[in-house]
């Protein structure tokens, strides 16, 4: 019994169901989607389950318990909001449906939605690479603040900069750290100090806020002139759970401003013990190391004793060596010329040149006897074929027509004839002869 040729292709529903989750999973790895809030449930498990749909197609979504925590209010139906999360298939049903790990109301999540769009673009091309970024130096030159100067972020900057090292100097650059125009200042700062022949880290400095609050350090124009910058440059933007496109184009992150003042600046006091420590410890190695080499040096001494004698036993050593050195290639030189001699009188003996006479002459003589041959050959096979030639003229046909004989053909079909049954009166003959043709029609038949 012969398998249909899809035999081999046939799935079980588990096994078609996890293939095409997989794609889902793969292709739409993370999404975000706005609509409205229909169908609303809360099992005794916690979990929020509900529909998000439009005016044209609904999609179902699963908001875990532990994801809850992060709501800004209670979800209700009706309420218009903006998904971010997974896509996935419940397989039980064979249905598709989000995994959220955040719903947001519909204005914060707009700039939620331009925030991801941006980064994404800014990461495929490269602005986030860690192979671009650039090390923080262990004591910078200068720091560069921008910033607003009024910010309780700048003064707690200060103030332990001033604590853990105050002889680096400080260059605060004033600016307006949100709102419209924002960015273009910061931008405007980035390029002022990198056009400048100083060297040093430069700080972008800024308190916590909402999302549209710290807005100015997620626009492109930010991100580029980050980017652009030969300085390292530091992003110490809000609180610790804040995150900015800036801090992720900058050569480095620090959670806060006072942090950002601990990873730019070494601790002056912590510095001097380590220092005042090594110094110890290198002094006291040295010491020992010239200890060591001293007991060494009276060692090699002891068992050196007079060098003199030493000196005069090598001596003798090396014109025993030199003498030995000399015989030994005078000996290789008797060697290799005697063997060159014995190889002169072989290449005689097998001289080349006579051999190449040699076979020439064999040549000569060989192409002789080829030229005979062939003729001879030729001259045997024209005899056969002259032989051949007279035996086919015997008993050519022409040659019987030439003695007066005929070959009659029918016109219709030219099968030739060989009884006078054959034909009947009216049919029409062809007649060859020696030479040339006849036509000719039966006028009677006899037996």
């Amino acid at each position: 019994m012969s398998l249909s040729p899809y035999a081999a292709q046939v799935q079980t529903v588990t096994e078609l169901t996890r293939s095409i989750r997989g794609l889902l999973e793969t292709e739409f790895s993370f999404v975000t989607v706005s609509g409205e809030i229909s169908n609303l449930r809360r099992p005794f498990s916690g979990h929020c389950y509900f529909t998000l749909k439009d005016q044209e197609a609904q999609i179902r979504v699963v908001l875990f318990k532990t994801q809850q925590k992060y709501l800004s209010a209670p979800l209700q139906d009706g309420q218009q909001v903006v998904c971010r999360g997974r896509i996935s298939v419940y397989e039980p049903r064979g249905e598709y449906q989000i995994i959220a790990d955040f719903v947001d109301t519909h204005g914060t999540g707009a700039l939620q939605i331009a925030f991801d769009n941006l980064k994404k673009k800014l990461a495929a091309e490269g602005l986030f690479d860690s192979e671009r970024k650039k090390p923080l130096p262990f004591l910078p030159d200068k720091i560069f603040i921008i910033t607003s100067p009024h910010g309780a972020a700048l003064f707690d900057f200060l103030r332990l900069a001033q604590s853990r090292f105050p002889a680096v100097p400080i260059e605060i650059f004033p600016v307006r750290v949100q709102g419209e125009g924002a960015a273009g200042e910061i931008s405007q700062a980035l390029k002022t100090i990198n056009g400048r022949e100083d060297s040093g880290v430069i700080v972008l400095c800024r308190g916590g806020g909402s999302l549209e609050d710290l807005w100015a350090f997620n626009e492109e124009i930010t991100a580029w002139a980050i980017y652009d910058s030969h300085l390292p440059v530091v992003a110490a933007i809000g609180h610790e759970v804040d995150f900015t496109i800036a801090d992720f184009v900058a050569d480095h992150r620090s959670p806060t401003p006072t942090a950002a003042a601990r990873d730019v600046l070494p601790d002056r006091e912590t510095l001097r013990q380590r220092l005042g420590m090594q110094s110890g410890q290198l002094h006291s190695a040295i010491k020992r190391k010239i200890e060591t080499l001293r007991q060494k040096v009276r060692f090699e001494e002891q068992h050196l004793g007079d060098p003199t004698s030493l000196l005069q036993h090598f001596r003798l050593v090396l014109d025993n060596s030199q003498l030995a050195m000399s015989r030994a290639m005078l000996t290789g030189l008797h060697r290799q010329k005697t063997h060159l001699n014995r190889l002169e009188n072989l290449l005689a003996r097998y001289n080349p040149e006579q051999k190449v006479v040699h076979r020439r002459q064999l040549l000569d003589e060989l192409e002789e006897k080829l030229i005979l041959f062939s003729r001879l050959y030729l001259e045997k096979k024209r005899k056969q074929f002259e032989k051949a030639a007279v035996l086919l003229d015997a008993v050519s046909p022409l040659a019987v027509l030439s003695r007066g004989y005929s070959i009659v053909y029918r016109e219709n079909d030219g099968t030739v004839l060989r009884a006078s049954s054959q034909v009947k009166p009216g049919d029409t003959l062809r007649i060859r002869l020696h030479e040339g043709m006849l036509h000719s029609q039966v006028i009677a038949r006899k037996p």
